[in-house]
């Protein structure tokens, strides 16, 4: 047989197409870890290359003439020093045996198994993820899977193994293979990819762990520990995070005895590879402050190296069928949460995006004139930013959404809008789009997770005194369940929002959007390219303004808070005042003026259906014209962004709740007041923008009456709000009798029909859809905490 030495020798038999493993010992804790290093290609179905599994600490178990390999319960613990009090934990909670592997051969306590079975296992769980995403029933066919010799390899500190597996759609099973494999496979009916086991040596003793404090910016690893004194809580919280030391421990700036190296992919083209380089390494300043010298870098990874290597900590580009997220993980040691490989995913497409946006802002490509090289370098600027903050997220931290409310650049683990301003000219101008190098919050937050203080000192004060100076500064921290829902309260925590003002911007970004409209046309799009083009270029700038006013939104029922321990002496809760309430509610309802969201007729002659070759993506507005551009359908969708933002239900709850213990609040009536006065009792127009008051009028009843019924809202704010199409039912009854005209009639009277068969069976009734409206976030699933 072919043998390969490493931390688990294997020996491969061609001719009959086995993988033996052997066993030098039993009952050695080692990591065991799933990849998948060929992905699917689906940002919707979620299974990108590189992508990394769960890690588990196992060990091999010997029983009569089989090896189990076991995972034991790290979940609940025993820190005690007597055994019997261990076991007694150890016995009360389930382990789970992952594998059992008949004895082939064994020398001097060393075990030769079969492990072929065990690594052509689903173990990354592709079936399930296809099965859950609704793309069909699939299985392992055996026949069309086995392993791989090219990326099986042996290191002394880590074993790895790559098969190709084939996932063949279930026959027997009614459902077809979905969209988004058909979408991305030669054959649905068959999906190959490649997944990757890993079998690594666990981290040597002299980690030291670091307690978890919710202000600190950094993700938390748990266990609950039963031995603790009951003075304590069992619940034990600790931050993950690489292991560094100072080579001189007394030193205020040390050189590490070991530095943290990451890697880029080479398969990242010129000139983005350069920048990912660049946007990575700014993390060096962080660790600078933190104490340390040449303790962080990045380099382009070695010729001949192995991304798949646990050595390497990786920067990866990879390829999507659409523009998707990108995230940052890491293989952790589940005793500990220490880091023991950092995984960056990046999309290639982000890029392609972002260069998109570039291009409907400056409409660049006019007769005679070279195309300006401000787009390329936007694009490389936000590359710079999008590495800088993914290896964040791979060196413990979370995402800081209020970082953006203190100063531009406080923080890469922020979503950053690009600043666009307007040039003498009125010309968008996109040269300050991005700020450069690391931001005030990435050092603070470094510091707290890898300062190193001298030998003696009270660690825990320390660190926080940090904390508290951070709060000094006025370096605030609110991260991803606070600020992603629709509803979040904090009035400074938002995603791709700019400034510490989110009204006066909105006004701002409004104003840049409506230059910016007035010169969209063919020079935004390449010459030879169909004129239908248009649409997809303009759909980020006509909804430019959609993330400036979800964070004006958050201001109307507001609440500042922070994550507030007892002792810290810090501003726990603090209601947006009254008169900031209204600014941002007169700012968000501009977005619904006909003005602002009307298309010229111009710019509409120009616009073509599709031709062949060229099918309408998701990228696109839906319509109700069929193959033509629905201006309707576009104006459908922005007024839709804004309504459910003012009518979201647990907003409704706190206006309630803020005007009864502050009457100077506004109340959910006059939020749902100022909207019908803004909308359906505004001024009627003609022509075009009577149209467009049409589409509005009827986003807002839609949602209006979605929160009548929804459980998620307080009783008394569904109260209100069914007050509310009362009032809005008798207004359109009394226009109706005193003012009659063609579509003005059929607009109302279609209402207060809906309104009508609403009454009958609130609970009951089905309000028509509103288009949907199409992505401005990377596509695919944002439920994982480390994306972006």
């Amino acid at each position: 047989m072919d043998r390969k030495d490493g931390l688990f020798p294997l020996d491969w038999d061609a001719k009959a197409g086995k993988l033996y493993l052997e066993i030098p010992e039993t009952g050695k804790d080692f990591l065991l870890l799933d990849q998948l290093p060929y992905g699917l290609g689906s940002n919707d179905v979620g299974l990108d290359r590189g992508q990394l599994g769960q890690g588990r600490v196992v060990h091999f178990t010997r029983a009569g003439n089989k090896v189990l390999l076991i995972a034991p319960n790290l979940q609940y613990r025993s820190s005690a020093s007597e055994a019997a009090e261990r076991i007694a934990v150890t016995e009360s909670f389930a382990e789970s045996v992952l594998w059992g592997f008949k004895v082939e051969a064994e020398d001097n306590g060393r075990l030769l198994v079969d492990a072929t079975d065990f690594f052509l296992r689903d173990a990354h769980g592709v079936a399930e993820r296809l099965q859950t995403t609704q793309q069909g029933t699939y299985k392992v066919d055996p026949n069309r899977s086995a392993i791989t010799l090219d990326n099986t390899k042996n290191f002394p500190k880590n074993t790895e193994v790559e098969a190709i597996l084939t996932f063949a759609l279930d026959p027997t099973k009614a459902q077809p293979a979905g969209e988004y494999v058909a979408s991305v496979t030669p054959d649905p009916h068959s999906v190959t990819v490649r997944e990757h086991t890993s079998l690594i040596e666990l981290p040597e003793p002299g980690y030291v762990t670091r307690r978890f404090d919710p202000r600190s910016g950094f993700y938390p690893f748990r266990y609950r520990d039963y031995s603790v004194p009951l003075s304590e809580r069992m619940d034990q919280r600790f931050i993950i995070r690489h292991r560094l030391q100072k080579r001189d421990p007394n030193a205020a700036v040390s050189e590490p005895v070991k530095p943290i190296v990451y890697y880029v992919d080479r398969g990242a083209p010129e000139p983005i590879r350069s920048a990912l380089v660049e946007g990575a390494n700014w993390w060096s300043q962080a660790f600078e402050a933190a104490g340390f010298r040449n303790a962080f870098r990045v380099e382009v990874l070695p010729e001949g190296a192995d991304p798949m290597d646990i050595r390497y900590n990786m920067i990866q580009w990879v390829h999507r069928s659409t523009r998707g997220w990108s995230y940052g993980e890491a293989v952790t040691d589940p005793r500990t949460g220490e880091i023991i490989k950092g995984q960056v995913t990046l999309g290639s497409l982000r890029a392609r995006q972002d260069y998109r946006i570039a291009e409907a802002l400056l409409a660049p490509y006019v007769e005679g004139k070279p195309i300006p090289p401000d787009m390329e370098q936007m694009v490389l600027a936000r590359t710079r930013q999008l590495a800088a903050h993914e290896v964040g997220h791979t060196l413990g931290l979370q995402h800081n959404f209020a970082a953006s409310s203190v100063a531009p650049g406080t923080s890469v683990m922020d979503y950053p809008h690009p600043w666009i301003t307007l040039d003498a000219e009125g010309k968008p101008a996109l040269d300050k789009a991005y700020t450069v190098g690391i931001g005030a919050w990435d050092k603070a937050a470094i510091r707290y997770g890898y300062s190193q203080f001298a030998p003696g000192a009270d660690e825990a004060k320390a660190l926080n005194g940090l904390l508290q100076q951070n709060e000094k500064d006025g370096l605030r921290y609110i991260t991803d369940e606070d600020s992603r829902p629709l509803g979040s309260a904090h009035p400074y925590a938002h995603l791709w929002d700019n400034g510490p003002d989110a009204p006066a911007e909105l006004e701002r970004i409004l104003n840049v959007r409506k230059a910016a409209l007035a010169r969209f046309g063919e020079d935004a799009i390449r010459p030879g390219e169909p004129m239908s083009e248009l649409e997809e270029t303009l759909v980020p700038l006509y909804l430019l303004h959609r993330y400036q006013t979800e964070a004006a939104a958050k201001l109307i029922g507001g609440l500042d808070y922070r994550y507030a321990v007892r002792g810290d002496h810090a501003m726990i809760t603090e209601m947006v005042a009254p008169e900031e309430q209204r600014k941002a509610l007169a700012a968000v309802l501009q977005t619904l003026d006909p003005v602002t969201l009307t298309l010229s007729p111009e710019f509409l002659s120009a616009l073509p259906p599709n031709p062949p070759g060229y099918p309408r993506t998701v990228e696109a507005f839906k319509g109700y014209t069929g193959l033509t551009f629905d201006p309707q359908g576009a104006v459908e969708a922005a007024a839709n962004l804004s309504a459910s933002l003012l009518f979201e239900p647990t907003r409704a709850s706190r206006l309630v709740e803020f005007h009864a213990r502050d009457p100077k609040s506004p109340s959910l009536g006059e939020v749902i007041d100022q909207t019908l006065q803004t909308t359906w009792e505004a001024p009627q127009q003609s022509g075009v923008l009577q149209q467009t008051q049409f589409s509005v009028d009827t986003v807002v009843l839609k949602r209006l009456m979605q929160l009548c019924v929804s459980k998620e809202a307080s009783p008394q704010a569904r109260a209100i709000a069914l007050s509310k199409v009362f009032d809005l039912e008798g207004w359109l009854s009394d226009q109706l009798d005193m003012y009659v005209s063609g579509g003005l009639e059929a607009h109302w009277s279609a209402s207060l029909d809906d309104i009508e068969r609403f009454w009958k069976e609130p609970e009951k009734f089905a309000i028509t859809p509103v288009l949907a409206t199409p992505p401005g976030q990377p596509i695919g699933s944002d439920d994982n905490f480390q994306i972006e």
